[in-house]
């Protein structure tokens, strides 16, 4: 008992310790989730609102999907980012603006939303979504339709319009509440108009910085001491970044593989030319896939696409080296084609009629329906699976290269009037040509393409390199050591977390999550593998959040303390020849006087100098046949004598002066108002642990 006794304390504290392990632990087992696995799914946290992985993937995901859709799949690592930066945006407008929405009593009434679903003057959502492209009119059939549909996709896609035509309804009203809180002076509307039509007339003697060599110049602490507490606000950094600098291990083919590569080429292209079938022995041997179907002129690379237009059907072209891999060519067939094509179809899905044969058979049965009179629209509203069914099987007006292959040559090597049955990758369509326009040359070619890439051999030689510097340059200094073996350091200069591009790096993202987890003066831990070399990094700087302090950008702000104190003496040098007159402070200073004629405050440019903002705004504060005291700008210090100044007519209408001034604020305004929301908010950001 005097054991226990004497003991109770740590006995007590791991006994809690244990239930409380035990709790959590016992959770985990029992939901199959630890408690911190939420954590590890948390992109970030916006005031207090946590945005999970899997609600964000989802978005970021559609944000790709629409830049896909924009330029081809040919997706970068810049374009991720900014697909990544989009659907933050949005996530940060959603939670800052409905917070906003609560706070100050905005709603959509059911009511209000119905008419903007359905009433005379509908959400510009509903008008893009279901006006009719040929007349641009709200298509109401279709639309009703659409929001009566019983299918669960429908009425999911529904329920996702219906919100985002309420978050715009909101959005509308919150900019309008901004807007009706502004209010433009008559006061300020004159200054605004004075500023841009105010003319002033002066002359002036100037000595620039650069009369006053930087080697004679010693800058001390106090200098910059000074400059910094005077520029503060101007050093804050809105987000963390980081600085690296990195080595790079090319991955270049050698004249052993280049000669590889050429000799597989020559007994590729040999076989092309006895192939029984072009198109799948191009499909199988092309690193780069061309969709084998007639292309316009102007698809192809810029070095071959003359010559394959200008070749007959059965001709090849090339092996030729361009860029950095083998091109060649087999011209199958040319024709004059139209330019686009105005079709409607009824597609069908053999899953859901019990295979392709019954759907085919159906295809015919409908064919043959619409030959003898039947209504193409109204058995396109009843059999047709795909969403133009509620126009009629209306696809509108389309060119080459819009539809797959072979739904394409249908449309375009038939003619006009044409109903045709073709099967595709979607199912079976019945196609009515309805209309073709313009003409021009295509060309159907069976399109190889091999890369001059290096071999396994070479690609391990660079790796080994790689691995054998990564291992020897901890401990030492980095950028040394690089030098030692005649590599060349590149540098990566303030990186934020989620930038998608870093200098000379075609797939940075690897390189900036490492350095993002790494702390200042780390060697990176991995070999990073671009297209065509390895890298090593070591992370230099790491500049946090807020107002950076004096020792994170003294380096920076040299050359403008250099000026700042050449700017101080060149004002003694003007103190010094006295105020006289300008015509003898120029002889003493060994500079002459200039003329300015008609500058307005607005535009404050000298000509043949530069902007010198404060040299024009100290003119306009200043009364005529006065010699000023020196002015400190930005290229050099000024002194000046105003001859006088030439004031506009009067305001015509202050009414609509003030209704510009209005607007222009306005404008600024919305931004302004969410920057405010942003910085009052507390958001933490974790998208570097996830893209």
């Amino acid at each position: 008992m005097s054991f226990l006794r004497n003991r109770m304390g740590y006995i007590l504290v791991f006994a809690i310790g244990f239930a409380t392990v035990a709790f959590f632990i016992g959770d985990a087992i029992t939901t199959g989730k630890p408690f911190w696995a939420e954590n590890q799914k948390t992109v970030g946290t916006i005031d207090g609102v946590k945005v999970n992985i899997d609600d964000f993937g989802p978005k970021v995901d559609q944000s790709l999907n629409q830049f896909k859709q924009q330029y081809g799949n040919n997706v970068n690592p810049q374009m991720t980012a900014m697909a990544v930066d989009q659907a933050w945006n949005q996530e940060m407008a959603s939670v800052l603006l409905n917070k906003e929405y609560e706070r100050t009593g905005l709603t959509v009434s059911d009511d209000e939303l119905l008419d903007l679903l359905q009433g005379s003057n509908p959400s510009p959502l509903i008008k893009q979504y279901f006006s009719n492209p040929q007349t641009g009119q709200l298509d109401r059939a279709s639309l009703m339709n659409f929001l009566k549909s019983k299918d669960p996709g429908a009425i999911n896609q529904s329920n996702l319009l219906q919100q985002e035509v309420k978050n715009q309804a909101l959005q509308a009203k919150y900019s309008n509440l901004i807007r009706n809180s502004i209010y433009v002076t008559s006061l300020e509307a004159t200054d605004e108009y004075n500023n841009r039509n105010k003319l002033a007339n002066f002359k002036f003697v100037g000595l620039d910085y650069t009369s006053i060599p930087d080697a004679s110049v010693k800058l001390t602490d106090e200098d910059y001491n000074t400059y910094y507490n005077e520029h503060k606000e101007g050093f804050d950094n809105p987000q963390e970044t980081r600085s690296f600098e990195y080595v790079s291990f090319d991955i270049a083919p050698t004249s052993t593989d280049s000669a590889a590569v050429k000799k597989q080429v020559s007994k590729i292209y040999s076989e092309f030319q006895s192939a029984p079938n072009d198109s799948l022995f191009a499909a199988i041997n092309s690193d780069v896939k061309v969709p084998y179907t007639y292309i316009t002129k102007g698809k192809l690379d810029p070095a071959i696409d003359s010559s394959i237009f200008a070749l007959p059907a059965g001709s090849f072209y090339g092996p030729k080296l361009i860029g950095n891999s083998y091109k060649m060519a087999k011209v199958i067939d040319t024709r004059f084609s139209p330019d686009s094509v105005k079709a409607a179809h009824i597609l069908l899905d053999p899953a859901k009629l019990g295979g392709e044969d019954q759907a085919m058979k159906l295809a015919d049965s409908l064919k043959t329906l619409i030959q003898k009179g039947g209504d193409f629209a109204a058995l396109a509203k009843e059999y047709s699976v795909d969403g133009s069914k509620d126009k009629g099987g209306e696809l509108g007006t389309f060119s080459r290269g819009a539809m797959v292959a072979e739904f394409e040559d249908a449309a375009f090597n038939g003619k006009p009037g044409d109903l045709k049955i073709v099967k595709s990758q979607f199912g079976i369509h019945i196609l009515k040509i309805e209309k073709q326009m313009g003409s021009q040359k295509v060309v159907k070619v069976a399109y190889i393409e091999k890369a001059l890439d290096p071999s396994s051999k070479t690609r391990d030689a660079a790796y080994k390199a790689a691995s054998t510097f990564l291992t020897d340059v901890k401990g030492k200094d980095f950028a040394k050591y690089a030098k030692q073996k005649n590599l060349k350091v590149a540098v990566a200069d303030k990186v934020t977390a989620v930038q998608g591009f870093a200098p000379n790096l075609d797939n940075p993202r690897k390189v900036i999550q490492a350095a993002f987890a790494a702390d200042k003066g780390d060697v990176l831990p991995e070999i990073y593998n671009m297209t065509n070399a390895f890298v090593i990094a070591h992370l230099t700087d790491v500049k946090p959040k807020g107002i950076l302090p004096l020792e994170d950008v003294k380096k920076e702000i040299e050359p403008m303390v250099m000026a700042a104190t050449k700017g101080k003496m060149l004002a003694d040098k003007f103190n010094k020849a006295g105020t006289e007159s300008l015509d003898q402070i120029a002889s003493k200073v060994g500079s002459k006087v200039e003329p300015v004629q008609n500058i307005v405050f607005a535009n404050p440019v000298l000509p043949g100098v530069a902007q010198e903002a404060a040299l024009v705004g100290s003119v306009f504060g200043t009364q005529p046949g006065k010699v000023s005291q020196p002015i400190i700008g930005d290229k050099g210090v000024y002194m000046f004598n105003v001859d006088g100044f030439t004031n506009p007519a009067p305001i015509a209408n202050m009414i609509q002066q003030k209704q510009a001034l209005l607007q222009t604020v306005t404008q600024r305004s919305l931004g302004a108002a969410f920057k405010a929301l942003q910085d009052d908010a507390k958001i933490k950001d974790n998208r570097v642990k996830f893209y």
